[in-house]
């Protein structure tokens, strides 16, 4: 007998216990991704599958209108509902509330007067689809365009997108939702799939953990675990064949890994663990007002990272001193046209507010001209590369009422507290010059109309994020206000690698030299100039590199909120000497592996 096949009897074997009682399982251990910290144990509570299954006909000429009528009753059943959610978004706390608040908000743009809407009602009238599969149909479609964006953080919306639908085809079909009211305390929920809204409905003092088969790290599902508190891992192909109810379970989120029926030595290593865990966590609260210093005085700049406006409140919360990156592709979510100059100042004054004084930097939109081209009016030329083609400052400066109505809005807010601007995927000096030039033009437009500006236009930063920008950041330095470091890209763009392609992802190594060279010449180039260097990627949020950073000269750092803790925790035990000679020598090395031993013997001692 085959190896598969012995698994798939020895597993059938266990379901249906000849005996009539459970026979113990022998421990398993699965991979995943953990996207939110923190371990928990307890007893699986197996979710069935959720899918979707619609039956597709053709509606008669007659019929078509009714046929209208029962889909636009299925989205107003689905604005009631949501209604409810937000009823329940209102009990929750802190970055948990405001995550939900958005979700919900953005779901009642996709139900009102939206291309979703639209495209099912023209499918219904056009090709007299049934609106069940209308609807599906058209999600589809929505959310493969979604899918097809080179940003982490929009791709992830195609979630969204589906959630939205399925909420209405279970209307038009009369299908219920499985709540986790009945579940007992700290038991852990495995399914295929869990949407961000059943994450809402989960009480972190009944659910231990969770994990599922699908999902990833920039969905709303994860975002919602994080804010919740509860350790998840997500993406574990084979789940559901590997477990049944009442097996004891192991969520690792910080190793992303999942032990079922876990030897009696494993559960006292994790109950270990999740005291230590416990600790760390009140140590790590005690630090929101203490300064950023190395052992030996030197002051470091612990920044957020921010992608919705909500998320204001938990920066603040954590002690950020400032927001080092607001990705501004929030305002251009979910709609067809573009928002006006009125709306995104409206968004960046209300932030500006939020952070009560303190810098906010606000990133020009980075999304590819092809994602925007409908909202023009017009198809955008099209790319066969969307991450090498028509994108962030390159579309802005070529459209150029997008860049325009972007520096007026930042203009002006700039006027209510601190802010400066970050340029994108720049490459070159032109590039800059062109962003600044057409400041100035927006800047006595605005005068001449007596708007209330700021005394001086706000700096302008460039993101180092391809090679050529860092090879070339002592010529960038002479036009730029401010640096910041994009790690992710700069990976990316340096070892041809994209890590959402599972064939290469193994090989996406931000220790590699040549990415480690390209930060330094940047660095360096900054402190020749004078130039504040913020790195603002992933790398900044894991305390694994922060001794690396301080030794090349960084003393900027900006991260997501949750992550800054643990890393300024991480600061305040490092002495800048020693972390500099380290550097030096992890700069010598042209091995990636001793690279990282360096720096984990570094951290280790």
């Amino acid at each position: 007998m085959s190896k598969s096949k012995q698994d798939k009897s020895e597993r059938k074997s266990q379901r249906r216990p000849a005996s009539g009682k459970r026979k113990a399982s022998a421990e398993r251990v699965l991979e995943g991704l953990g996207v939110s910290p923190g371990v928990a144990v307890g007893k699986a509570h197996v979710r069935e599958s959720s899918e979707i299954k619609v039956v597709e006909y053709t509606v008669s000429s007659s019929a078509v209108e009714g046929e209208v009528e029962r889909f636009d009753a299925a989205v107003q059943r689905a604005r009631l509902q949501l209604g409810k959610l937000r009823q329940h978004a209102a009990a929750l706390h802190g970055a948990a509330a405001e995550e939900l608040g958005y979700l919900l908000e953005a779901h009642g743009q996709m139900l009102g007067s939206s291309r979703l809407i639209h495209g099912v009602e023209n499918r219904i009238r056009k090709a007299r689809q049934n609106a069940e599969a209308a609807v599906m149909k058209e999600i589809a479609g929505i959310a493969e365009s979604f899918e097809q964006m080179d940003d982490p953080y929009l791709r992830g919306r195609a979630t969204d997108i589906r959630e939205v639908g399925h909420r209405v085809v279970r209307n038009l079909s009369d299908q219920g939702f499985t709540s986790f009211a009945d579940l007992r305390s700290n038991s852990i929920v495995l399914a295929e799939e869990i949407t961000p809204a059943d994450t809402a409905l989960m009480d972190p003092s009944k659910i231990g953990g969770f994990a599922t088969a699908l999902g990833g790290a920039e969905g709303h599902t994860a975002i919602m675990a994080r804010s919740l508190g509860i350790p998840a891992v997500l993406g574990i192909a084979d789940l559901l064949g590997a477990i049944q109810a009442g097996d004891v379970v192991i969520i690792d989120g910080d190793e992303g890994r999942v032990v079922i029926n876990p030897k009696p030595s494993r559960l006292k290593q994790y109950a270990a663990r999740q005291k230590a865990l416990a600790r760390e966590v009140k140590s790590l609260a005690r630090l929101r007002d203490v300064a950023a210093r190395t052992r030996d005085g030197e002051r470091v700049l612990l920044q957020a990272n921010m992608e919705l406006p909500r998320e204001v409140g938990q920066a603040v919360a954590v002690g950020a001193e400032g927001v080092g990156l607001l990705r501004t592709e929030f305002l251009f979510m979910n709609r067809e046209d573009l928002p006006d100059e009125e709306e995104q100042f409206e968004a960046l004054r209300g932030i500006i507010d939020g952070l009560g004084g303190r810098m906010l930097t606000v990133r020009t939109i980075d999304v590819g001209g092809d994602k925007l081209g409908s909202a023009f009016g017009r198809e955008l030329e099209g790319t066969t590369n969307p991450a090498l083609g028509l994108r962030a400052i390159r579309l802005s400066l070529k459209e150029r009422s997008l860049l325009e109505t972007q520096l007026a809005a930042m203009l002006r807010a700039a006027a209510y507290g601190p802010l400066r601007i970050l340029l994108p995927m720049i490459s070159t000096v032109s590039e800059v010059r062109e962003v600044r030039a057409a400041m100035v033009k927006v800047a006595r437009r605005l005068k001449r109309r007596g708007v209330k500006l700021p005394e001086r236009n706000p700096d302008i930063g460039v993101m180092i994020e391809v090679p050529g920008a860092a090879l070339a950041a002592d010529a960038l330095a002479q036009e730029a206000d401010f640096f910041a470091l994009g790690t992710n890209d700069l990976t990316m763009y340096t070892l041809a690698i994209d890590r959402a392609e599972e064939g290469v992802a193994h090989l996406y190594n931000p220790l590699h030299p040549g990415v480690l060279r390209l930060i330094q010449f940047t660095v360096e180039a900054g402190l020749r100039a004078r130039l504040p260097t913020c790195v603002c990627g992933e790398m900044a949020g894991d305390p694994r590199y922060t001794a690396l950073f301080l030794g090349m000269g960084v003393r900027d750092l900006s991260m997501t909120a949750n992550a800054l803790p643990r890393v300024k925790n991480r600061i305040l035990k490092i002495d800048l000497q020693e972390a500099t000679r380290r550097a030096s020598m992890v700069m010598d090395q042209v091995d990636s592996g001793r690279i990282a031993a360096l720096i984990d013997d570094f951290n280790e001692g």
